[in-house]
């Protein structure tokens, strides 16, 4: 017969005495129901880890007697196990503006990729064995014929994302030696990451040439000598120079370079693989124009306006790529048999143009109308409204959005969503009520992330496809706020 749940007096604080042993805990029903599930190592942990947090309360005198029932225990054992399964890489609702967001992953993949993922990691696959021949294969022949043929390249190869791409061009191409570079071009991207350090940690002594402003190409003529082992070109995705400036573009430069027996780089960042301008977007440069300009060498993400998983992708001279293929450190620096799969997944889509506006997430996001987007808002805009009264008040409103990633940094993408602002009995601490709101709808299971300005939190809905899982969640949030 089971003992009787102890008897518990509310709103007494409990005494370090009175905490049950591990193994009592153990012993408990619904302990043995979580070890069948998980095993003795897991529960057991987490039981002594429950107990410490509880006996630390207890001799603060701030542990109330309830909670060392039984029942509270195995509930509080069940939560500890549940958390500690979670997952800390999750799903969220990006209601940023940015459809690009590096916080927040970059681009989604395509279902042609994720199918792919799916198919391919459940068993052994072809990664390095040439199925032809027999033999040991190369994991850059997975995605090479695929590049080339879009980009117009020679060769091309890959790496596990931009940043090692250029560091791996320099350091292969130019260890040792110099390289010349537009002072107007010395990016700082994200983390850090900035082209001097990149070429000293490659080895290579940088060479400025122009200012900051401006670059003629009498500045590279004056500056390649014997010891120029390259000369880079960077797109300047991130930022924009205006007023009195001037630059050298790469199908100038290309002559000036190769009559002096100097391959030319160009890293384009974002890399996009079709004219954004055929959807009505603003233009980026397009790997296959830099190499019909005459680059040796052109380098560009993979998750960003491509469309795919994190890669650095190298394509080129079939001289140059060689050469960087072979340097030591890209064997560091290789791609895993999950991005190579989604990343070739991806560029096949790019063989039916016709259909990449629709398959490829990353453009479907960008050139949704904003007519349907409007729609979306007015049509939530009540639900939403509902959820949050009396404190909030809910508008449908036009919205600027971006496309993200250093891409285009001053253009503005024409969206709508619902901004979010305290009603007029709630004005007082306006700051941390949104702040609040914004907290509770990163809580929910499928955290909401939105954008605070003007006193107000925006959510911007380009990004949202699917209405219902939002939806959804809008009692979650509601229970929340209470």
């Amino acid at each position: 017969m089971p003992a009787p749940e102890e008897s518990v007096v509310h709103g007494s604080k409990a005494h370090p005495a009175e905490l049950p042993s591990v193994d009592k805990v153990l012993r408990l029903p619904e302990a043995e129901v979580l070890r069948a599930a998980h095993g003795h190592t897991l529960v057991a942990s987490e039981t002594r880890g429950l107990l410490d947090d509880l006996r630390a309360q207890a001799v603060a005198g701030t542990l109330d007697r309830s909670a060392v029932a039984s029942q509270a225990l195995a509930k509080a054992l069940a939560a500890r196990i549940e958390a500690r399964l979670a997952p800390r890489l999750r799903a969220v609702i990006n209601l940023t503006g940015t459809v690009i967001h590096t916080n927040l992953g970059r681009s989604l993949l395509a279902d042609a990729a994720l199918q792919r993922l799916l198919g391919l990691m459940s068993a052994p696959n072809n990664l390095e064995y040439d199925l032809d021949s027999g033999g040991r294969g190369d994991r850059d022949s997975l995605i090479e014929e695929l590049l080339c043929e879009i980009t117009g390249a020679e060769a091309a190869t890959v790496v596990n994302n931009n940043a090692a791409a250029v560091l791996l061009t320099i350091a292969a191409l130019a260890r040792g030696r110099e390289v010349v570079i537009s002072r107007g071009e010395l990016v700082e991207i994200g983390g850090a990451f900035r082209m001097p350090d990149v070429m000293a940690s490659a080895g290579a002594r940088m060479v400025e040439v122009g200012t900051t402003n401006r670059t003629h190409p009498a500045d590279y003529e004056r500056a390649i000598v014997p010891e120029t082992a390259l000369v880079m070109k960077v797109h300047t995705s991130n930022y924009l120079v205006q007023g009195f400036t001037a630059a050298v573009d790469e199908r100038t430069l290309a002559p000036i370079v190769h009559a002096r027996g100097v391959p030319l780089a160009t890293d384009l960042g974002s890399g996009s693989l079709v004219d954004l301008a055929h959807y009505g977007l603003p233009r980026e440069p397009l790997p296959q124009e830099m190499l019909a300009a005459g680059c040796d060498v052109v380098t560009f993400s993979g998750d960003k306006l491509l469309g795919g998983p994190q890669a650095g992708l190298i394509v080129g001279t079939r001289d140059a790529v060689t050469r960087i293929r072979k340097f030591p450190m890209k064997r560091a620096l290789r791609l895993s048999k999950l991005p190579l799969a989604a990343l070739e997944a991806t560029l096949s889509l790019y063989l039916r143009p016709e259909r990449l506006a629709q398959d490829l997430p990353t453009l479907r996001l960008l050139t949704r109308p904003v007519a349907a987007i409007e729609a979306q808002a007015r049509a939530l805009r009540p639900k939403l409204a509902e959820a949050l009264a009396p404190r909030f008040a809910v508008e449908a409103v036009p919205l600027q959005g971006q496309i993200g990633s250093g891409s285009l940094p001053v253009e503005r993408l024409a969206s709508a969503g619902l901004a979010i602002a305290p009603t007029s009995s709630q004005r007082r601490g306006v700051g941390s009520a949104l702040d609040a709101l914004a907290a509770a709808l990163r809580g929910l299971p499928l955290p909401v992330i939105g954008r605070i300005a003007d006193d107000r939190l925006l959510l911007d809905l380009r990004c949202l496809e699917d209405t219902a899982a939002f939806e959804a969640q809008l009692s979650a949030l509601r229970d929340a706020l209470k």
